[in-house]
């Protein structure tokens, strides 16, 4: 009885050990690929002198008097609108313009494998630009005492944002062969995210609306969410917020790819 067990035991454990290995195949086929063109090395240049200027200078740092890192994660969002689809909107469109989807799709992975290689990739290349950071943490904690605890919460919530944006642009990417097109429309998708939190809009629907349904528009927000976690709450409700983003829009990104398929 006990070796009928272990016999059924060994092929699933094969199989989870070898679909794991396939999508980690695909993931560092993807990330070697963003370092095999400029478009990685001009992406962390503009990120890193954009993350310098909006907390020294824009920002306003040292008028401030304040050592923290606030000013830098309070543009994360817009820099993402701009940023993020440049990253995400190679996904798909370069597979599907170049002709190697079909030759992609025909491979012994499934479609669930090939999203998660796709888009784990281009989160890890995200959580690299973010790493590269770290100088202006410690530069904080050079000119004064910030609270370590907060600018941690900050920088796992932007990343988890920055999951948010490229789920969405996966998607548009899959939906378009033009890079551009799918840069735009993830751009478009995302600000829209984020707006959702901005009081200008909700100004909008105050007054007219139901409760619930401003309750719901905030809610949807990426920008509710991550200002909630860049104030030191890290709630596992703001990661499931974002966990469910992710999903979702993976998801959605597997019902693209099958219709243009079909």
């Amino acid at each position: 009885m006990r070796r009928s067990v272990t016999a059924n035991l060994i092929p699933s454990v094969s199989v989870d050990f070898l679909q794991q290995r396939q999508m980690t195949v695909i993931m560092k086929r993807e990330l070697s690929s963003y370092f095999s063109t400029p478009i990685a090395y001009v992406f962390i240049l503009i990120f890193l002198v954009l993350a310098g200027v909006f907390t020294f200078y824009i920002g306003n740092f040292y008028e401030r008097m304040q050592a923290d890192l606030i000013p830098f994660f309070s543009f994360h969002p817009w820099l993402y609108l701009f940023l993020i689809p440049a990253i995400s909107m190679r996904m798909w469109s370069e597979e599907r313009n170049s002709g190697t989807l079909e030759l992609l799709l025909t491979l012994p992975v499934s479609r669930t494998e090939i999203i998660l290689g796709k888009f784990l990739a281009a989160w890890l290349f995200s959580g690299l630009a973010l790493i590269l950071t770290f100088p202006l943490w410690i530069s904080v904690n050079y000119l004064g005492n910030p609270d370590n605890g907060v600018i941690l919460a900050s920088y796992i919530g932007s990343w988890l944002m920055a999951g948010g944006f490229l789920s969405i642009g996966s998607c548009m990417s899959a939906l378009t062969r033009s890079q551009v097109v799918a840069f735009v429309l993830c751009g478009f998708i995302t600000l829209l995210f984020v707006m959702a939190g901005f009081p200008l809009v909700l100004d909008l629907f105050r007054g007219w609306v139901p409760l619930l349904i401003l309750d719901v528009i905030t809610s949807l927000s990426f920008l509710t969410h991550f200002n909630s976690i860049t104030k030191g709450v890290l709630s596992l409700n703001d990661f499931l917020y974002f966990i469910s983003i992710i999903v979702a829009w993976l998801f959605a990104t597997a019902i693209a790819i099958e219709s243009k398929k079909s």
